[in-house]
């Protein structure tokens, strides 16, 4: 099932792309993408409906972020052997767990926000991960069962500040 947000920038509707690739409106089933409304009961509500007779989004409308106000935006550094080499930094033992502003979330499309003083902006192209339950003490074994769905995630860092300044902004 694939789920998107579609309008203008805070006033999204949930939507679904049907078997045709056609975006459906289905905010008259669920009122938004969010931490309190998004888990794994509504989702299997939502593969019951018959997309045919909702109404049409066009496909020239904005993308939104995928969820809405979520409550964290966990990120794991250098968690490729070929970035950490391609930056120069050896490939870490444990991982490298970050948080970042969820603030900073936005649509696909959508411009960023680049500090007036930003020399080394880049970006990766990352995997996200979706948790749709508490995950608290699980075993690895038992994280499969806690993913609700995927997206892609661009993420984008000031290399200067990060590496050359330890994380301090200009």
């Amino acid at each position: 099932m694939k789920l998107l947000r579609i309008g203008s920038q805070g006033k999204e509707k949930p939507a679904v792309i049907d078997k045709e690739g056609k975006i459906r409106d289905i905010s008259s089933y669920i009122k938004d993408f969010e931490p309190e409304t998004l888990n794994f009961e509504q989702i299997n509500k939502l593969k019951e409906i018959n997309l045919d007779t909702l109404p049409e989004f066009s496909n020239s409308e904005r993308v939104g972020s995928c969820i809405s106000n979520p409550r964290k935006f966990i990120a794991i550094g250098l968690n490729y052997i070929d970035h950490a080499k391609e930056t120069g930094a050896k490939p870490p033992s444990e991982p490298i767990v970050f948080m970042k502003a969820t603030s900073s979330i936005s649509g696909p499309f959508d411009n960023i926000e680049i500090h007036k003083d930003s020399k080394k902006l880049d970006w990766e192209v990352e995997l996200g991960i979706i948790i749709g339950k508490e995950a608290k003490y699980i075993s690895e074994n038992q994280s499969q069962d806690h993913i609700l769905g995927y997206c892609l995630v661009n993420d984008v860092s000031e290399r200067e500040w990060q590496i050359e300044k330890n994380g301090a902004m200009g």
